[in-house]
Order: structure tokens, then sequence, then C-alpha cells
């Protein structure tokens, strides 16, 4: 019995014109992004649609863009006939997995992703920090690279993408003495990303403590179907749990490796990517090349 799961990117993933074929195309996908575009109180379809790169790449910008052509895109594949026994989200990617799995619904997490772009936004301006990309070393080396800088400034691993390659996020001065701890202990490549913030990391506490009361407020249901989330890489599905996860989320390390091994090893035998970009395709290349991953956020994807 094949398995199937829907993956959702997360930031990084948006480029200048994605939705426009979908917007052109379908029906459902003008209704959600004119939906989107009240709820939103501004054009994320001329943002999404026409740029520019510079407007797109803010935090607060890029996360309802991403959200809602993956929710667009989650619509167009059920309708035909393509269903998730299983689905998980990569950081913002798991407010799209939450609403595919009817546990938020559409608005109310459009809102919640709305608010978390911003508290982040806002987070990097108040608590400057950045991130940086380990490639070549394993997740124990990582961790104690982290643990080694932590003397000189705050920094942990973020984002464990796949066992090669992790992502650490902290100060400027924890971000750099690790990657020069990193270097000296045969990282094969050290690069610097361009962030607003130290994302997946204590100083994302003042995003975490905003993001509280719209959590609390938000009506949270059982999902239909598991959801892996990024703190546990475990499938969960109760209300509470739910809520605790998205808070705790947001300062701690995103464990994708494990996910999609946690997911495998739960029998899922076939990924779909859902939105923009195949960010999350080439990591389960690197996870397991044995499992196929399609990814979808096109026409042309979606038809073929």
């Amino acid at each position: 019995m094949s398995k199937i799961a829907f993956i959702y990117p997360g930031q990084a993933s948006q480029y200048v014109g994605m939705g426009k074929d979908l917007y052109e195309n379908f029906e459902i996908a003008k209704s959600l992004y004119n939906q989107a575009n009240d709820i939103l109180g501004f054009s994320i379809t001329d943002v999404s649609f026409n740029g520019p790169e510079d407007a797109l790449k803010q935090t607060k910008v890029t996360q309802p863009a991403i959200f809602v052509h993956s929710i667009i895109v989650n619509h167009l594949l059920v309708e035909k006939g393509i269903q998730p026994q299983a689905v998980g989200g990569h950081s913002l990617g798991e407010y799209s997995a939450l609403v595919a799995a009817g546990a938020i619904d559409f608005e109310a997490a459009l809102k919640l992703v709305q608010r978390r772009g911003e508290l982040m936004q806002e987070a990097g301006e108040i608590s400057p920090g950045t991130m940086a990309a380990i490639v070549g070393l394993d997740a124990d080396a990582v961790d104690a690279v982290c643990a080694e800088a932590l003397a000189t400034g705050i920094v942990q691993p973020a984002n464990y993408n796949s066992s090669q390659q992790i992502a650490i996020s902290g100060s400027v001065a924890g971000v750099e003495k690790a990657m020069e701890l990193a270097s000296a202990k045969g990282a094969k490549r050290v690069i610097p990303l361009v962030v607003s913030g130290a994302f997946h990391s204590p100083l994302m506490k003042h995003a975490q403590t905003g993001l509280k009361s719209q959590l609390d407020a938000t009506q949270v249901e059982k999902a239909n179907i598991p959801v892996y989330t990024n703190v546990k890489a475990l499938p969960e599905t109760s209300p509470d749990e739910i809520k605790s996860l998205l808070f705790q989320q947001l300062t701690a390390p995103v464990r994708w490796t494990e996910l999609i091994v946690n997911m495998i090893s739960d029998g899922v035998t076939h990924f779909y990517e859902v939105g923009p970009g195949n960010v999350l395709t080439g990591l389960i290349k690197r996870i397991d090349r044995n499992v196929p991953c399609t990814p979808i956020g096109t026409v042309e994807q979606i038809n073929n």
C-alpha cells in the first residue's frame, strides 16, 4: 500500500512571478488570492506576481506569499484526487500542513502567518542576529561546534536539513565563531545566509511572546491526518499540543531530517512538495534517494 505525504516549503522558496499562472488558470486560485488580499490588508498578488524581489523577500511578506501559494496548490492536488495520508512543513510550511490536515482554517492560519512574519522581522531588528549553512559535518559535529562557540555568543543549530547540511543561528559573534570552528573541524563549506534575523534561535523570543496571544485565541481542531511537527519530528493531531509546538517552533531547531526519516519509517512511499520551488525535493534526495519527491507549484506541474 503506497502512502502519500505532502510537504510544504518555508522561507527562501519564494520567487517573483509565483502563483500568477495559478491565478490566471484556476478559479479556486483567484478566489483564495482575492480573499488573502482582503485578510492581509495589502495586495499579496501584486508582490507575488510582480515583485520587486526586495519587497517579496521581506519576512512579513514572504511568509504569507508562500503560505497562500501552498494552500492553493494543495486544493488543486486534492481536486485531482491526490490525497495525502500525512503532512509536514518546513518552519513556516508547518502552517500550510495544519490547514491541509483540517486543524486550522485558511483565514485563521493566514492571520497567524502574517503576525508571525511581522514579529520575526521585528525580532530581527530588536535582537540582530544571523545564520549560516554548514555543509559536510554531521549533526553531532555541528552540535559540538555550537556548544563550543557559546562562550563567544548565542548560537545553536536551527535547521537539520539533511545529514550533511545544517543551518545554525544566533548572534553575529556566536555564528561567526561557530563558522570558524566548523571550518577548522573539516566542514566542506560554510556559507553565511542573507536573513533578516536569527530564526529558530533564542533571539526570536520577542516573536514567541507576541505570537502566544494570537495562538491562544486561534481555534485549532483535531487534525484529520498526522502532522509531523518541526519540534518533535513526530506525528501530532491534538489541538493543545499543536498550539504548544507552534509556540516552541520559533526558538527551537527544525528537525527536518528526522521528520522525513520518521515519515518514511511510518510507511510514506511518495512525497509531494506542495508550493513554490523545489528546495525540499533536493533535501529529500539527500535524506533518502529511494523515496521519490515530486515538486508541484506551477500550472504545468499540476497538469502533468
